[in-house]
């Protein structure tokens, strides 16, 4: 048997390509009658990746209760929740659709409340931290690093002259109730 040389071999290969390419997009732009036909496993694989991809990113950031699981380092190594640059951040986090929201101690104590919005774009989430009367305690705006229905990781810098010491602080959501008042 005569071996192939790599020029024929790559054409074969480009011209798969560009077949399952041609094929995806007919599958993508079929009519109603062919997407009635799809297989079940496709449809069930859309329907999982869908929910949060027709979502805004404050959609997805009110649609659970957020806890803080774990912070990482610069570096990417994993730092404790009691270590001093990233404690002040550990938490549950209720998040609202009307731009609302409360944040309390792992202990259920209250941490603080306040206005919430996230950039149409996802980068960015800027909170309003107000006391009781409604007062502005603080402004902060964070970089969002992760904001997926599965993880909400924000990065914060302990001094903001320095952008290559930072720490992201990762979320995941929780079944944990909102304390009451």
């Amino acid at each position: 048997m005569k071996k192939l040389s790599n020029t024929p071999k790559l054409l074969m290969s480009l011209g798969g390509a560009s077949l399952a390419i041609g094929l995806l997009a007919g599958c993508t732009a079929g009519t109603e009658a062919g997407q009635a036909n799809a297989g079940t496993t496709a449809e069930a694989s859309q329907s999982v990746s869908a929910s949060t991809e027709t979502m805004t990113p404050s959609e997805i950031l009110s649609s659970t209760a957020w806890e803080t699981t774990g912070a990482t380092d610069a570096k990417g190594e994993a730092v404790q929740l009691s270590d001093k640059d990233v404690s002040n951040f550990v938490g549950n986090a209720y998040f609202r659709a009307d731009g609302t929201f409360d944040m309390y101690n792992l202990d259920d104590s209250p941490k603080m409340q306040g206005d919430w919005t996230v950039t149409e774009d996802g980068k960015t989430r800027s909170i309003v931290a107000k006391d009781d009367a409604g007062k502005v305690l603080f402004t902060r705006d964070s970089d969002i690093v992760t904001l997926t229905d599965e993880e909400f990781t924000y990065r914060v810098f302990p001094d903001p002259q320095k952008s290559d010491v930072y720490f992201d602080i990762i979320h995941t959501p929780t079944d944990h109730a909102e304390p009451s008042a």
